[in-house]
């Protein structure tokens, strides 16, 4: 049982306490499904307890829904909102305000995007069909279009696609490239160019941890108001008026459920990219 595991692994934590926690569905595994007391035990899985912030402030923007059904929900995420909840974040997660707003428990978010990362983000509703929206982006067959400003260089011959491998850097916030085979796969255009500045499409093939981030890093091509690449910003130090300039525009697929094509677009632009408004 799961629950013989985390007695067993957290000793300073009574029996009892974790007995408790997974029945006030405090426990949920890697794809935000509430674990219970006789939840059978599998090993290499990603556990999360959602335990009590307090004083937590609230992140002063919003997430917009975009497409709801029975089945699935598409939120526009703003920047800074992470979308489930870890460290200091609960109830200032997309995934908890969506639950209080909605009322519904049931929810779990199908892929995630970084807490920096503003865009779209899709949520699972019915727990029987939860597996087919998840086999999408395991298969690889959700086409996801992102958009970011950064340093033009006209020495790059773009379109490219950057293929590396990429793992963890040492710090637990931080990833790198390394030699070997590669693990992550980004196809990268250019969209416009102004000034020293242009904007990029990113197509992401692979969905490794910070990969587009280190992509575009390692090329040179740092992401505006990136806080870990190339330089790591100390914890804390968070600034609402330069956000990453990192937007998950787009997301393509046939639904698993019904066969139509799905085809959602986030409304947010750049707030650093020149004459355009910020939309958070």
């Amino acid at each position: 049982m799961t629950l013989d595991f985390l007695a067993e692994r957290f000793k300073a934590i009574p029996r009892s306490v974790w007995h408790q926690r997974m029945r006030q569905g405090d426990v949920v595994d890697e794809h935000g499904v509430q674990l219970t007391p006789d939840s059978a035990y599998q090993g290499h899985q990603r556990l999360y307890y959602y335990r009590v912030v307090p004083d937590e402030p609230r992140i002063p923007f919003d997430e917009h829904i975009v497409f709801q059904d029975e089945q699935l929900i598409v939120v526009d995420k703003p920047h800074f909102l992470p979308v489930m909840p870890s460290g200091g974040y609960l109830n200032e997660t997309v995934l908890v305000r969506l639950k209080q707003k909605l009322g519904i428990d049931t929810l779990v978010p199908v892929h995630r995007i970084d807490r920096d990362t503003a865009g779209l983000v899709m949520f699972s509703v019915q727990p029987d069909t939860r597996a087919a929206y998840h086999a999408l982006f395991s298969q690889r067959s959700v086409k996801k279009t992102y958009e970011a400003i950064a340093p033009w260089r006209g020495d790059l011959t773009l379109p490219m696609t950057r293929a590396s491998r990429i793992v963890e850097a040492g710090h637990f916030m931080l990833q790198h490239e390394v030699s070997g085979a590669p693990n992550a796969l980004t196809h990268i255009d250019v969209l416009e160019v102004r000034g020293d500045l242009a904007r990029y499409q990113l197509r992401p093939v692979t969905g490794k941890r910070h990969q587009l981030r280190v992509h575009m890093a390692a090329l040179g091509l740092p992401i505006l108001g990136d806080g870990l690449y190339p330089t790591l910003t100390p914890e804390g130090q968070v600034d609402y008026a330069h956000p990453l300039q990192l937007l998950a525009k787009s997301i393509e697929f046939t639904d698993p459920i019904n066969g139509r094509c799905r085809h959602f677009k986030s409304e947010r632009t750049h707030s650093d990219w020149p004459d355009n408004n910020v939309q958070e």
